[in-house]
């Protein structure tokens, strides 16, 4: 009786044993790229925190823009196309902000972040930030506390804040 050939065929690179010495360059050959993978991550996670900071300055100091009404800082911050919505629905555009800014209106005593959140996700951050705004806009005191959204965009140029928008005030707390 003959023997019948095997359906399956083992390839010949399966066949082959590994010698120690094969085994010990492939374990060494997967720990560098095991370290590499890590080491990766441990860069990216300082890069995200590195990114943090930088947003959250850069948010203050736009911040501190509008206080002083500071055109040229905050013309260098805002995109371009930047949008601004409030809580009303109301929108206003770059050249929006920078006109209020340089007619000096409104003048504020206050304009304050009370509580600040950044979160990066690649090239986009979200400022989420509890601010608090005092003042006078056209011979009426105005003091509020609102909620509002930056959102920034990392650009060729570096970080640019790109979209905001605001709650309505908040509710006066006792």
């Amino acid at each position: 009786m003959q023997k019948k050939p095997s359906l399956l065929k083992v390839p010949e690179w399966r066949r082959e044993r590994f010698t120690l010495r094969q085994l010990l360059v492939w374990c060494v050959t997967a720990g560098i790229f095991a370290a590499i993978a890590v080491n990766a991550a441990i860069a990216a996670n300082v890069s995200g925190d590195d990114d943090k900071k930088a947003v959250a300055a850069l948010d203050a100091e736009y911040q501190a823009a509008v206080k002083k009404n500071d055109a040229a800082t905050m013309d260098r911050i805002l995109a371009d196309d930047f949008v601004l919505v409030t809580g009303s629905g109301k929108t206003h555009s770059k050249a929006d902000l920078l006109a209020d800014a340089r007619s000096g209106n409104p003048p504020y005593e206050h304009n304050d972040e009370l509580e600040k959140t950044v979160r990066v996700w690649g090239d986009t951050a979200i400022v989420t930030v509890k601010l608090w705004e005092k003042g006078i806009d056209a011979e009426k005191p105005f003091d509020h506390t609102f909620w509002f959204s930056d959102i920034y965009v990392r650009t060729a140029a570096g970080w640019k804040y790109v979209f905001g928008q605001s709650s309505l005030s908040l509710p006066k707390t006792p």
